[in-house]
Formats: C-alpha cells, structure tokens, sequence
C-alpha cells in the first residue's frame, strides 16, 4: 500500500497539469496553435479572416497577405465592423505572441465562437508582404 500512494499522487499531479492547460484555452474562448499550423490550416480551410492586431504602421512594414489590420487597442466592446460573422474562422497573429493573445480574449467576449490565435509574425514560416494591401 505504500508503494501505491506515490504513485497515486504522481497519477493526480500529471493530470492536473493536463487538465489546467487544456482548461486555459478552454475558458478564454480561443484555442492556440503554432504559426507552421496556421500556415498548413490556410492551405485547408477557405472563408477564413487573418488577422492582424499589430498597429497600422507595422502593418504596413510587413504583414501576411491577405491580413486584415484591426489594432488590439481599438477592440473593446463594440462590435467590429470588419468581422460581421461571429462563427467566422479568425486566424489572430500579431509580433510575438502578447498582442494576439489579448486581441483573442477581446474576440471572445465579443461573442466569436472560432478564434485561433497564432502567435506572431516573428515565427511566421510563409510568404510577407508590405504596404497597405
């Protein structure tokens, strides 16, 4: 019996720290991938926003093609004109990783129901462009 309550308490630690994790995304509204998944789900997936929540001037520097520029200090609670439907697939990215996360959270109290946040561009693995377009 001593042997066992060890490895019982090891049992309930490992998964309490898989059930916090997984709780995280969960009650944010939003769920968390990698920037290559990203790259490989815009191959899959057709009627999908990206998003950019990066201020305009970054924006314009280098964006991903296609990104729409909605800074994460305008989103607050007003509806977004630019994002009308809240089952839409939204790809969030923004330079590192903080911004987006936030932006994500914002989305999620707004009511949007398909939210996945990438990290930023920093570890983007495709194609950039820059300007306004």
């Amino acid at each position: 019996m001593k042997k066992l309550i060890p490895l019982l308490m090891i049992a309930v630690m490992l998964t309490g720290c898989a059930v916090a994790r997984d709780a995280g995304n969960a009650e944010s509204g939003y769920r968390q991938i990698t920037a290559a998944e990203a790259d490989a789900l815009m191959e899959e997936e057709e009627n999908y926003i990206i998003l950019d929540v990066r201020t305009r001037a970054e924006y314009e520097e280098r964006h991903i093609p296609g990104a729409i520029c909605i800074p994460n200090e305008t989103i607050g609670s007003e509806e977004i004109e630019e994002l009308p439907d809240k089952d839409q697939l939204i790809l969030v990215y923004c330079r590192s990783g903080n911004r987006s996360k936030q932006a994500s959270e914002k989305l999620a109290a707004l009511g949007y129901t398909n939210i996945v946040e990438f990290g930023g561009i920093n570890g983007w693995p495709g194609e950039t462009v820059s300007g306004n377009g």
